[in-house]
């Protein structure tokens, strides 16, 4: 007698290994009463294979084929019959798309590899450390706020969640092996991403607490050259000093950035909030000189520039280029920007002028092996802009000092006292000889001069003028970088108090900046549209009586220019399908 077909459906079963490890395996089954007993006897029609090789978009495709055969009146009957819930939804295409872009560029091997090497376990290290880079990206907050993120609001794979310890165990490990973890990610970043390492920008920002007093630690030793120059010691010691946020009120740190031409930070150093760029680029250098560079021309901005700087950088056959300041400068600057000669015109409407300097300023300029290169840019629509904005001041400070020769003496004085804080305005103040209150307008003279103009002084003789002015509006990529630390990355506040904690949270920033910094170049649109863009992806989780499925949403045509232009696949469409088991 032929059994009665009573059922059809997708089960799964179990098989125990001798080392303990649990295999499970996807048939797909109907159920027949046996014709003797009367019982419900499972008959497989066919095996899948083990659960988490089965092809998801095969089984779509066979619910797909099977639905054809059903009216609509049908297939809403049976969905509503299947009584779905949803268990769960979270942001995945944001998580998804930077974990890919992690691993591509070595990332998550290097860390891996780094940890095993001190016998810890690399892959939970490596996921924990991607999690708190992610978060940075996509959601920035505290390090206890991202145990909870990770737990609830976003799909990361291999990483469920952790617990606070685990979360500070993983940033003591980053900053303890920073050197070697930093080392294997440029190697890995330069070479994937062929960048050009001829010109390394440097520059120097600063952040701040909301403390009333600055940290008591003992000074570390810094390491002292054949030369007796001083190399100072990374380290985030808040101290007060010259805030670039202008809060010299409150205690700070100093961090340091070299990026690429094409505005990829290659790493980044935490130092004291007292130490100065001047010394912090002997630091930089010797750290990146480790990596086997073969030629570098180092471009930094005017607090870098010092004698002793440039002598440090041409150690070893190095070159630099930086900006020398415009007013109070020295004389070899002063008499670049004295000497005549005609401009010519590259790159759109930037102009330049070369111009060789005798040591101390002196001399004709003629080129010798002592001989300072300057190269003076100028660019018009700038230098319209310099000097509106000079008018709006002076205008400014004819208002402020209107009547001013009815005051008395003392609340002259007052005035100028007040304007310590605003040299834009105390610039243009002169007071004459019986103390009254005028417009310098022999600096007004001097001023208009510079409009539009900087000075670039270099020790590459190789370099085109118009390859020195390029190269120095490119640390406008370095200011970027700051912006999308302080502003996009949720660099400040700092919920961190201790020293190291405080580095490793810089190292952090680093790496989301490394991370969004190549997705921008790859879509050429901002992270933050972006980032809205990838939010849109989630991943649910439904449950029937049938079993559970995870389930990512519909790509949209935004996601996928995104995903095509960073050459990466979709995510699959379903990320975990688990069946009752049988019994």
């Amino acid at each position: 007698m032929r059994g009665w077909v009573v059922g059809m459906y997708l089960r799964e079963t179990r098989r125990t290994n001798r080392d303990g490890s649990v295999v499970r395996y996807l048939q797909l089954a109907h159920n027949e009463r046996h014709p003797e007993t009367g019982n419900s006897v499972a008959k497989v029609i066919h095996n899948f294979g083990r659960a988490e090789h089965v092809d998801r978009d095969a089984l779509g495709r066979l619910v797909s084929s099977i639905s054809r055969f059903l009216t609509p009146e049908q297939a809403l009957s049976a969905a509503a019959g299947a009584d779905v819930e949803v268990l769960d939804s979270r942001h995945l295409g944001g998580a998804w798309t930077l974990d890919r872009v992690w691993e591509r560029l070595g990332i998550g091997a290097a860390i891996r590899r780094v940890a095993e090497g001190r016998r810890l376990d690399g892959e939970a290290v490596e996921r924990v450390l991607f999690a708190l880079v992610a978060q940075r990206a996509l959601e920035p907050g505290s390090k206890l706020a991202a145990t909870d993120w990770v737990a609830h609001r976003v799909a990361i794979e291999g990483c469920p969640g952790f617990s606070d310890d685990a979360a500070y165990r993983a940033m003591d490990f980053l900053l303890e092996a920073l050197a070697e973890i930093a080392g294997e990610i440029f190697g890995s970043v330069a070479t994937l991403l062929n960048l050009d390492l001829d010109l390394v920008f440097v520059d120097t920002t600063s952040t701040y607490w909301e403390l009333d007093v600055a940290d008591e630690l003992a000074d570390l030793q810094e390491s002292v050259d054949d030369d007796g120059v001083t190399r100072p010691v990374e380290r985030a010691t808040r101290e007060f000093g010259h805030s670039k946020d202008h809060r010299t009120d409150l205690p700070q740190v100093v961090i340091a950035m070299a990026v690429t031409r094409d505005g990829v930070p290659v790493r980044c150093w935490t130092f004291p909030g007292s130490e100065n760029d001047q010394r912090i680029i002997r630091t930089v250098k010797d750290d990146l000189a480790g990596w086997n560079l073969h030629r570098m021309v180092w471009v930094a901005d005017r607090g870098f520039a010092s004698a002793a700087n440039r002598a440090y950088l041409t150690r070893g056959g190095g070159h630099y280029i930086h900006a020398e300041k415009l007013r109070h400068t020295n004389s070899e600057a002063a008499a670049a920007l004295a000497r005549p000669g005609r401009y010519r015109t590259v790159a759109g409407n930037l102009r330049v002028k070369e111009v060789a300097v005798a040591p101390g300023g002196d001399g004709d300029g003629d080129q010798g092996a002592r001989t300072q290169r300057f190269v003076v840019c100028h660019n018009p629509e700038q230098a319209i802009r310099d000097a509106a904005v000079r008018d709006r001041l002076v205008k400014h400070l004819e208002e402020l000092i209107a009547g001013s020769d009815t005051w008395s003496l003392r609340r002259r004085d007052e005035f100028v006292g007040s304007l310590k804080g605003k040299p834009g305005l105390r610039r243009y103040l002169r007071r004459t000889k019986s103390g009254m209150l005028r417009i310098d307008h022999a600096t007004l003279k001097a001023e208009a001069h510079l409009d539009g103009k900087w000075l670039l002084r270099t020790s590459d003789a190789t370099l085109t003028p118009e390859d020195l002015a390029a190269a120095y509006k490119q640390l406008l990529q370095v200011e970027r970088g700051w912006r999308d630390l302080k502003g996009a990355l949720g660099l400040r506040p700092v919920f961190h108090h201790r020293e190291d904690r405080i580095r490793a949270h810089v190292q952090l920033c680093w790496l989301a900046l490394l991370l969004i910094r190549v997705v921008e170049n790859a879509t050429a649109d901002t992270w933050r549209n972006t980032r809205h863009e990838l939010d849109r992806m989630h991943l649910v989780t439904l449950a029937t009586a049938d079993g559970q499925v995870a389930q990512r949403s519909a790509t949209t045509p935004g996601q996928k220019a995104i995903l095509a232009a960073l050459e990466l696949p979709e995510p699959p469409r379903f990320l975990d399908f688990t069946v009752p088991s049988a019994g």
